[in-house]
């Protein structure tokens, strides 16, 4: 819940940096309100825009929702589903975000699927548990999609988990997909890291063989800020 029609002359200065086809993929998911405007100025260079929740349904009495087929009609590409702060807030369980990515689908939207395990959890040693659980019921049946591992005690803290967690979780995450999906499959589905990714620590997350990019929060308010973090995504191996 940040930006108004002022903060689109960050995605301006974004545009302008990364206007060319990229090696990588780069999406903005700003709020609901600027989606239209935001296409409107992105209209035919590299970066992508979504949105941040979508109700799944795909329209109806549902006064305040937005549906997956409202965000494409606004010019999204993607939508993220089952985000933290959503599960916290508006009780979304891995059933309805199992639901909200099949209609992102069915709108023809790429859902990126959030999971991840709370403070307790991962001093509990449950974080690997919790977070395959997650996968098991909140993946569609079918791809494209996406999945962001975001542990929850990570975002906007400025902590993160050590690179040695971040890599078994995503390894058990990719082993998870191959068992349910197939080599092909899943070695299509990008897996990114979210939670405090800054400048100063891509380099190093994205060095990690099953990391294959970042959802990022705060740092993508600012174009200074989210600009360094792409350029390291493309000088790793991360697509």
């Amino acid at each position: 819940m940040n930006g108004l029609n002022a903060a689109l002359a960050e995605l301006d200065q974004l545009d302008q940096d990364f206007r060319a086809p990229q090696p990588v993929d780069i999406a903005i998911c700003p709020p609901a309100t600027l989606i239209s405007a935001a296409a409107a100025r992105l209209s035919g260079g590299a970066i992508a825009l979504g949105g941040q929740t979508c109700h799944p349904a795909p329209q109806g009495a549902h006064t305040g929702d937005i549906s997956a087929p409202m965000l494409r009609d606004a010019g999204a590409r993607y939508v993220i589903v089952g985000h933290s702060e959503r599960r916290a807030d508006h009780g979304e369980t891995n059933a309805s975000v199992r639901a909200q990515a099949q209609a992102a689908q069915g709108a023809g939207l790429i859902p990126i699927i959030c999971l991840g395990e709370s403070e307790d959890q991962r001093r509990a040693g449950q974080a690997r548990a919790v977070v395959e659980a997650q996968l098991d019921a909140a993946l569609p049946d079918q791809a494209p999609f996406v999945v962001a591992y975001e542990p929850i005690w990570a975002i906007g803290t400025g902590l993160i988990p050590e690179l040695s967690d971040i890599a078994e979780i995503h390894d058990a995450m990719r082993a998870n997909l191959l068992a349910r999906f197939g080599a092909d499959v899943a070695q299509s589905v990008p897996l990114l890291y979210g939670g405090s990714v800054k400048p100063d620590n891509a380099v190093a997350i994205f060095a990690l063989e099953n990391v294959d990019g970042a959802l990022v929060g705060g740092a993508s308010l600012r174009a200074a800020d989210f600009g360094p973090i792409i350029t390291a995504l493309k000088a790793s191996d991360g697509a």
